[in-house]
């Protein structure tokens, strides 16, 4: 019993003697992953989670030893340099996080200068709580002085063996980070190694762990570049050696010949299409394109950190866009098959425009790799210097400007062109739309039977943006107009796609579909006219219209089938009769599957969503799905986006020697 004793004695003091003697690297410790639980809970709401706070720990633990090698009297500096970079660390991915809905990756430096492009996007969502983590640098100042008061460093000093405590901090968190590996599952280790879903890395190992991963895979394909390429190759050649030939269908070659426009559509989402308040259709151009084209009402876009470019790039190719760094800013100087290249190929001139800076996102590089024949950027547009001017809504020039200007371009481009494919990039209803003044008059107050005025959506989030998209869609229906008035629909088909999402929060669609007009209140969850936005509803109303329209006939269909972004280039070349290989879609019309993968690793079919980050799935359909049926549609999606990855690190489609 008194040896029991005298043990218990021996460890509690040497316990004691431990935190007496480290309490500037418990402080660093200790705020350290309060911060990566602050993030969780700032991002993913996902706080608790044992792995990740060990993570923490362990990652925090082996920056930290380093600091046994400074002597105590400058170690503050050491601690208090690092707890500021943290701060910073998660300051930044708290705000990215709110603004793109993932984190921050060190190879998206390149990108970081387009933020002041459109700082009034950026500003308008700043948060107080984004800056809570300054608090915690604070309280290592505090601590320090604190400390120096007690004459705690001279102290520590006369006993401190720094290379010991170095040795020992290093070994005991190295120690724990190997304990961590050997009980995490393969598919968690697979998650980790791949990165395609942050959010999923981020909540299950922490921002710090995440943080080195992502550092050590942007730099590993530049620093060996060749590392990993004849796996990736032989992948790759045995994927498309396998039977992918095309079918016939009704709409084979339909608009063979014709010209054909494509519309860009800023944060065009597609819960705006018959959308109306007190009566008033929101989108009427939209809604009358949607009566008399084809409509496929469950289409999504499959963007990742490169939002409208992602978009493009996706759409011209029919890969999925990087989730390191964006592939326009850096993989630009890749090889791709293209629908641009399709179409010039038949003998067409390819062009895109758009009224913003030809260096946005990298375009003006870009686009003549992907086999545009000419870019007008705002160089080729008069764009009001005053802000306060009627042409200069939002970011820049005004939608209804903007197409004005672009018909004479268009009629040049027609007289001197036989065929010829374009790309128009709207801008006005980009956000924050918050340039209320210019967008025109719409009343979404609510007046009650007895007179009463309810605000309902004036001055929401909600309400700018309908009124953004309002003012959008006005000035879509005078371009259309003025096509019609130039007699340049003719022999022209006009595809309407919206590039991404609003990013408009669950509050706001709460708001818009809940709101009790009575009360002026969000309707309980009781009620039975509530509508629910869980079971993935949410993420299910970010997809975006996609239109195929012809003014020399009514073509008039809805398609209900599920559609992603990659699906766009073998529809439109089945329907033009363009060549192609490589696209990871498939024409929409034909017999295949219907499985739209994002970069994320999440899922949906015309049965399931199923949520990579979570590991589970909701069903669409009343119909029942087996396991093997989620493991299908899982390494279906596995294989695509490590085709899309290969791709791009390794240059697959270029053959020139290695």
């Amino acid at each position: 019993m008194k040896k029991i004793k005298d043990v218990y004695n021996w460890i509690n003091n040497r316990f004691k003697k431990y935190l007496s003697t480290n309490i500037l690297f418990l402080t660093y410790l200790l705020t350290s992953v309060l911060m990566g639980l602050l993030l969780r809970y700032n991002t993913i709401g996902k706080i608790w989670n044992f792995k990740a706070l060990l993570c923490d720990v362990v990652v925090v633990g082996i920056i930290g030893s380093f600091g046994y090698l400074v002597k105590p009297k400058k170690q503050f500096v050491y601690f208090v340099t690092v707890s500021v970079i943290y701060t910073i660390l998660c300051i930044i991915n708290s705000f990215y996080y709110m603004f793109y809905n993932n984190f921050v990756s060190v190879s998206m430096i390149n990108t970081f200068s387009m933020l002041g492009k459109v700082s009034d996007s950026v500003t308008t969502k700043l948060r107080p709580i984004y800056f809570v983590y300054m608090l915690f640098p604070l309280v290592m100042v505090l601590v320090n002085k604190r400390l120096k008061k007690k004459n705690y460093y001279y102290n520590v000093g006369k006993e401190e063996k720094g290379k010991a405590m170095f040795m020992k901090t290093g070994f005991a968190s190295l120690f724990a980070l190997l304990l961590v590996f050997v009980f995490v599952s393969g598919t968690e280790m697979n998650k980790l190694r791949k990165n395609w879903n942050r959010s999923y890395v981020v909540g299950s190992f922490g921002i710090y762990l995440y943080t080195a991963n992502d550092v050590v895979q942007s730099i590993a394909p530049s620093v060996k570049p060749d590392l990993g390429y004849e796996e990736a190759h032989e992948a790759f050649k045995e994927f498309y050696s396998k039977d992918r030939n095309r079918e016939v269908n009704d709409y084979t070659g339909i608009f063979e010949g014709k010209n054909v426009l494509f519309i860009h559509g800023e944060s065009v989402q597609n819960f705006l299409v018959d959308l109306k308040i007190n009566g008033e259709e929101i989108t009427p151009n939209l809604n009358k394109m949607v009566r008399e084209g084809i409509y496929f009402s469950k289409f999504y876009p499959q963007i990742s950190i490169g939002t409208s470019s992602d978009t493009e790039y996706t759409l011209s190719t029919g890969f999925l866009p990087s989730n390191n760094g964006t592939v326009f800013v850096n993989y630009y100087n890749r090889k791709y098959e293209s629908i641009q290249n399709a179409f010039k190929k038949r003998g067409y001139y390819t062009f895109s425009t758009h009224a913003n800076e030809g260096s946005y996102w990298n375009r003006d590089e870009m686009y003549k790799t992907l086999g545009y024949d000419m870019f007008y950027d705002n160089e080729y547009y008069e764009i009001p210097e005053d802000k306060l001017s009627e042409d200069f809504v939002g970011l820049g020039l005004s939608d209804s400007a903007f197409y004005k200007q672009f018909i004479p371009i268009l009629k040049s481009i027609r007289e001197d062109n036989s065929k010829y494919m374009g790309t128009v990039i709207s801008l006005s209803n980009h956000s924050p739309f918050n340039d209320l003044e210019k967008y025109g008059e719409l009343d979404l107050s609510i007046k009650l039977k007895d007179g009463t005025i309810m605000p309902y959506l004036e001055g929401s989030e909600m309400g700018n943006y309908l009124k953004s998209a309002h003012y959008a869609d006005k000035a879509l229906g005078e371009f259309m107009n003025m096509l019609l008035k130039e007699n340049i629909l003719k022999d022209t088909v006009v595809i309407f796609y919206g590039d991404h999402e609003a990013r408009l929060s669950r509050n706001s669609f709460d708001l818009l579909y809940n709101y009790d007009e009575e009360t002026g209140k969000i309707k309980n969850e009781l009620d039975p006219t509530y509508v629910s936005l869980g079971n993935y509803r949410y993420e299910m109303l970010r997809n975006t219209p996609l239109i195929i329209w012809t003014g020399d006939y009514s073509l008039s269909r809805e398609i209900n089938d599920v559609m992603g972004m990659w699906d766009v280039y073998p529809t439109v070349a089945n329907m033009f009769n363009l060549e192609y290989t490589y696209p990871l879609g498939n024409d929409i019309f034909s017999k295949s599957e219907k499985i739209v993968v994002f970069p994320s690793g999440d899922i949906i079919t015309n049965k399931v969503y199923y949520s990579n980050f979570n590991e589970e799935y909701v069903l669409l359909k009343d119909e029942a799905i087996d396991v093997e049926y989620i493991d299908r549609i899982k390494e279906y999606a596995d294989i695509r986006l490590e085709l899309s990855k290969n791709l791009l690190v390794y240059d697959l489609l270029n053959e020139r020697d290695r």
